[in-house]
């Protein structure tokens, strides 16, 4: 059993004023419960100071402690004679980016213990062991049925916080589906492209967990106590998983019918301009070829001139412009655009 971590403070310097002052080492940040023999450790955001409390109070494996203090670590599960590894990645909401990014949770589940490291605040894990702090029944209830079960319910709790995230997410498709059937197609561009990448974040965040929690199945049995049948439970968290992967498919598929209804109705609205736009040259067109012919600067037939030098260049202007009309219509029907 580990002991809990003691701080080694420096003796006050003695002798001289001008001595030199050991600074004080920095205090490990570890929160621990406790009850019915089994310990619950909870590290965030662990640093050098909770890595030399880890190696001082457990023998865990040091690439295992590498892992832990890395970033960006997909999510594995490693088995050992004395204990298990096992890394989850949770969507958590960053407020300061404004989108979704993944929050990674380290655990080691040994016999008589459970060591929690997330790399950031995950609200599950907070909420479950606040609860754990403050709730003596609650605390006695989870420890006694053993560190399986204290696993399972971090790992469920994680999943199912993911549920409320996908229904806002799912609120927001309805209300862009409203948005874009009410004619604000040309508003709605950008947020159809935050939710879509909010969707693609989430299943970034969910797929690579499909093979962990298989292994975990497997290895589960290690740690479940011998009185208590807890296999629906761990079937349970790959029934959530499953779900979760079918609404983010779901979810996809809208949100690209979505952009595509979009598309449509803002093509359609051009064309309605466009079909005004020619309707208006077809009108104009005779108009203005009529005021081009009578506007040019030569005599026109009938004006007086009695050598008839006008006519003449009058009409091979003409003979000019219908040679040029059937040369295009030709290389228009040649090249099939009428």
């Amino acid at each position: 059993m580990p002991n809990l971590p003691r701080l080694r403070r420096p003796r006050e310097p003695q002798g001289s004023p001008g001595a030199q002052v050991v600074p004080e080492p920095t205090k490990p940040q570890v929160e621990v419960v406790e009850a019915e023999g089994l310990r619950w450790f909870n590290v965030e955001h662990p640093g050098g100071a909770e890595r030399a409390w880890l190696e001082e109070h457990f023998d865990f494996h040091p690439l295992d402690i590498e892992d832990v203090l890395s970033s960006n670590q997909r999510p594995k599960i490693d088995e050992y004679p004395d204990y298990l590894f096992l890394i989850l990645h949770v969507p958590v909401f960053d407020r300061k980016a404004g989108r979704l990014g993944a929050g990674e949770i380290d655990l080691f589940v040994g016999p008589d213990f459970v060591v929690t490291l997330p790399n950031q605040p995950v609200p599950p894990v907070e909420y479950l062991f606040s609860r754990c702090q403050d709730d003596e029944k609650l605390r006695e209830k989870l420890f006694s049925r053993g560190s399986g079960y204290l696993m399972y319910r971090l790992v469920d709790d994680s999943f199912d916080y993911c549920f409320p995230m996908l229904r806002k997410i799912g609120n927001k498709l309805d209300a862009l589906e409203e948005e874009i059937f009410e004619g604000h197609s040309e508003d709605v561009v950008r947020d159809i492209s935050n939710t879509k990448q909010e969707i693609i974040n989430f299943r970034k965040v969910i797929r690579p967990q499909r093979p962990v929690l298989r292994d975990l199945e497997k290895v589960k049995s290690r740690y479940l106590a011998s009185d208590l049948d807890l296999e629906i439970y761990f079937d349970d968290i790959v029934d959530a998983h499953e779900r979760i992967w079918d609404m983010l498919e779901n979810y996809k598929e809208v949100v690209v019918g979505l952009e595509e209804t979009n598309e449509s109705f803002l093509s359609h609205r051009v064309n309605d301009v466009l079909r005004v736009l020619t309707a208006i040259s077809v009108i104009v067109l005779p108009l203005t070829l009529i005021a081009s012919i009578f506007g040019m600067n030569v005599g026109l037939p009938g004006g007086g001139d009695p050598s008839g030098s006008s006519d003449v260049h009058f009409y091979v202007i003409v003979g000019v412009m219908l040679v040029i009309l059937v040369a295009m219509v030709g290389y228009f029907r040649k090249r099939r655009w009428l």
